[in-house]
């Protein structure tokens, strides 16, 4: 038995498919430097660490993560590490944008009632012209 490790390779139709991502979405992540496929003529060869990487950015993307913190998180890894410092900065990154979302929901909230204050006037103005 050989300790080889056959290194598994996607095409990038193969991960359009994997993540529901357009090919373009993908090839924009590459013109972005996030991604770094081999070339065989011009055929895309994306490797497992490309495939993590793309998991990543789509996952960040998810969290409302900006693609320049979704690289700074990916550029932390480092697999001879136990990773601490990546995990804290993720961390931190969740912090802030929790922060956000609860500071958006709240300035949501302030304009419902806005919305709800303006809408009453105007049914009052009407009432008033006898409409």
């Amino acid at each position: 038995m050989s300790n080889l490790k056959v290194k598994r390779t996607y095409s990038i139709s193969d991960l359009a498919r994997e993540f529901d991502v357009t090919t373009r979405t993908i090839r924009f992540y590459e013109e972005a430097a996030m991604l770094s496929p081999e070339r065989d003529g011009q055929t895309r060869i994306y490797s497992d660490q490309d495939r993590v990487k793309l998991k990543l950015i789509l996952r960040g993307k998810r969290l409302g993560f900006s693609l320049a913190e979704s690289r700074e998180l990916i550029e932390m890894y480092d697999p001879s590490s136990d990773n601490a410092h990546q995990i804290n900065a993720l961390q931190e990154k969740i912090k802030q944008r929790r922060e956000a979302l609860e500071q958006q929901l709240a300035d949501i909230e302030i304009m419902q009632k806005e919305l709800d204050s303006a809408e009453a006037r105007c049914q009052e103005a009407l009432a008033n012209l006898g409409h």
